[in-house]
């Protein structure tokens, strides 16, 4: 992660909150505190670790969009109404709601797409602005979904590519996901097919579609709606004996092949980071915005067994964890 350097200034009000009030944090979430409630606890440990104890220190106001984004914008408002210190806003669809619900209020982003291409930040390292945070941009990882799938599944010759076509994170990082997913398939001399739903309801007939074009195993691009769907996809990827790679752990535990991505609760724990030294008075526009250097291959050897695949110990000497 990059090493921070702001100097820190501090507000008197702000601090004799912090001390004789609970300071209200924000929660702003795309996903359902179901699927996504073990990255607020993630935050919160990672508050507790740096001194701020919830109930008599802090308040945290939770909104989840459930997957629903139209309705981001009027929880951001409702979040806004209680007028807290800090907005922790994600994915970075959540970023704007938050900001146009309240332009003064530091926000927070704990993971997504690229701030800068967005708008949001003059740059990674002085964002210039009232938002900072975590991104977990990295478009390149797509690559490695391709290599990996081939390496464990090398008799796959045509991949299937499943998107999400309504996805507000940021047209940019899709483009750049499908852009490094097709420089790998050329270089591995095999063929990608691609498919998008808008919503759940189209992750049927995606698959179907790429089904018929011959595909013989899936990459999902990362996505939250796609993620909160995960269980869903790999059911019906696995009714044709796909292998299935994606970005983040959670598709591994449900099923799919293999998974490699960002460490996302390590984005949530510097989230509470970014929180700690702006609430001790560091403008966020001097708050770097950090990007992820923790990966994780997650495997799920029952998975693999099952489609009759041989992980090579070549990615098992790399797996962050191995689901038995």
């Amino acid at each position: 992660l990059i090493v921070l350097g702001a100097t820190a200034f501090a507000p008197r009000a702000v601090f004799a909150q912090a001390k004789q009030a609970p300071v209200l944090i924000g929660w702003l979430h795309g996903d359902s505190r179901e699927s996504s409630g073990h990255y607020l606890a993630a935050f919160k440990e990672a508050l507790a670790a740096l001194g701020w104890k919830e109930g008599s220190q802090l308040v945290i106001e939770e909104r989840w969009a459930d997957g629903r984004y139209a309705r981001l914008q009027s929880l951001a408002e409702e979040l806004a109404a209680h007028k807290p210190a800090v907005i922790v806003a994600t994915p970075l669809s959540s970023v704007p709601a938050a900001s146009k619900a309240a332009p003064q209020t530091p926000i927070v982003m704990a993971s997504g797409g690229d701030p800068v291409e967005r708008g949001f930040a003059k740059s990674l390292a002085r964002p210039g602005g009232m938002i900072t945070g975590v991104t977990s941009f990295t478009a390149d990882v797509a690559e490695k979904h391709v290599e990996l799938l081939l390496a464990a599944a090398p008799k796959v010759k045509r991949i299937g590519v499943l998107g999400d076509s309504a996805s507000r994170t940021s047209a940019s990082w899709n483009n750049s996901q499908k852009e490094a997913i097709l420089r790998a398939v050329a270089q591995y001399r095999v063929e990608a097919r691609f498919a998008e739903a808008a919503n759940p309801e189209e992750i049927e007939p995606a698959i179907s579609r790429l089904a018929k074009e011959g595909a013989q195993g899936l990459i999902v691009m990362t996505s939250p709606m796609l993620r909160n769907e995960r269980q869903r996809i790999v059911k019906l990827a696995l009714a044709r004996r796909w292998p299935v790679v994606a970005g983040v752990g959670e598709f591994a535990e449900d099923g799919a092949l293999l998974s490699y991505g960002a460490e996302r609760l390590a984005n949530y724990r510097r989230a509470a980071y970014h929180v700690d030294r702006i609430l001790k008075g560091t403008k966020p526009a001097d708050l770097p915005i950090e990007q992820p250097t923790k990966f994780e291959l997650v495997i799920n050897m029952k998975t693999a067994k099952s489609l009759g695949i041989k992980i090579p110990n070549s990615i098992l000497v790399q797996a962050t964890k191995v689901i038995e």
